[in-house]
């Protein structure tokens, strides 16, 4: 795979070396001690370094392999999830076989959250975990650089300045989502570039075309080449999104100035902030892989929208935004007019929704008041597109 080398994730050869060089890394003993002890490491950030580093090398120092490490982690990604959610629940994965590997093709509301629930959720179903890619905006923490391809992330490049650097990135990138299916290897990618901070979840066609850049010289149609990677469309709901403020504000920054730019550090606080904080219920639904692929990318992206929308799971969040911005104020279609309408919105009692109504309430009072409709938009939004999925049941051309 050298030709892969400057994208791919690391090696079960490189795997032990790179735990030795985070286990004795200040800034990554740092991360983890506040994470554990956020007391102690801002009372004795030597001690708590000492400790970190003892315990981390005890757990994992050992670990020579990416499945050992993954399935050594996993108890922790567990502890985490529990932690941080009511529970996770999932539909779909009788779809999957353990024979072969899939293009998991996701929406995407949280930088880390996303591909980890997705493989928590395999492996926990006896499957093989992905090869997860993540943008290079998100390599400028080395330690984090360092984690991620301890995880089997490989790196998608946005920071081309020429067409030429583009095409031969992406060319780069198709090669090797490409082999790594026809080698058994899982693949994790986002429907488009960046989340979807407004709740619309479409995929970017210019994706789908990229996966085929690399067949081309084989001689295999498009839809072949589809075929072969055994696309299946994935959909992550959360009840609450932890970081639905901060989302709020870039988007209404961008509506009244143009533009929006990051502040240092911004990337990371809200990958721990998604990782930390609390989301309430998450659902994950895998479609069926898609088998008879049609001829050009619009329309496969057409249908992976399709699969997406008609089995995001719909929560009590959704259906309050939905109702608080003021979609049905006249009762043009009420609550349970709706639930009947979109299935994936389940089912919860009067004191559940008034809960929820009152938990939304206090989001939109901490939320700057420009910034309010923006994120009652990002909840309600998956509503609209779960009732178009619903009303088009064939897909439109």
């Amino acid at each position: 795979m050298q030709e892969f080398d400057a994208i791919r994730p690391y090696s079960d050869e490189e795997t032990g070396p790179a735990i030795q060089r985070l286990v004795n890394d200040q800034e990554f003993l740092d991360m983890v001690g506040r994470f554990k002890s956020p007391a102690l490491a801002r009372w004795a950030p030597a001690v708590l370094r000492f400790f970190t580093k003892r315990w981390l090398t005890s757990h994992f120092g050992h670990f020579t392999q990416v499945d050992e490490l993954q399935a050594g982690l996993s108890g922790y990604i567990g502890d985490l999830i529990e932690h941080t959610t009511t529970r996770v629940t999932t539909s779909g994965v009788e779809n999957l076989s353990k024979q072969g590997a899939y293009l998991f093709i996701s929406n995407h509301r949280d930088i880390v959250f996303d591909p980890m629930v997705v493989n928590y959720l395999l492996f926990r179903n006896g499957l093989r975990t992905t090869r997860i890619a993540i943008g290079d905006n998100l390599l400028a923490n080395r330690v984090f650089a360092e984690m991620m391809r301890l995880n089997k992330s490989f790196i998608v490049r946005r920071d081309m300045t020429s067409p030429r650097e583009m095409r031969d990135a992406y060319l780069t990138l198709s090669g090797f989502i490409n082999h790594s299916v026809a080698n058994h290897e899982n693949i994790w990618i986002a429907q488009r570039e960046g989340r979807a901070k407004d709740g619309l979840d479409f995929t970017d066609p210019a994706i789908i075309k990229m996966f085929y850049m690399s067949c081309k010289k084989s001689g295999l149609s498009f839809s072949e080449a589809m075929n072969k990677l055994r696309i299946v469309p994935v959909s992550i709901s959360y009840e609450y999104d932890p970081c639905d403020n901060d989302k709020a504000r870039e988007l209404e920054t961008k509506a009244r100035a143009g533009s929006y730019t990051k502040a240092e550090g911004e990337d990371t606080e809200q990958i721990m902030k998604g990782l930390t904080e609390f989301k309430g219920h998450v659902h994950v639904h895998f479609g069926a892989p898609i088998i008879d692929a049609p001829e050009n990318a619009k329309e496969l992206a057409k249908l992976i929208d399709h699969e997406i929308h008609a089995n995001y799971h719909l929560h009590p969040s959704n259906l309050v935004a939905y109702e608080m911005r003021g979609v049905y104020p006249q009762g043009a279609i009420d609550e349970a007019e709706l639930r009947k309408s979109v299935v994936t919105a389940g089912d919860c009692s009067a004191e559940e929704m008034q809960t929820t109504r009152s938990e939304m309430e206090k989001r939109l009072e901490a939320c700057d008041p420009a910034s309010r409709p923006y994120l009652l938009d990002m909840y309600a939004n998956p509503v609209q597109t779960a009732l178009d999925a619903i009303k088009n049941q064939s897909i439109p051309d």
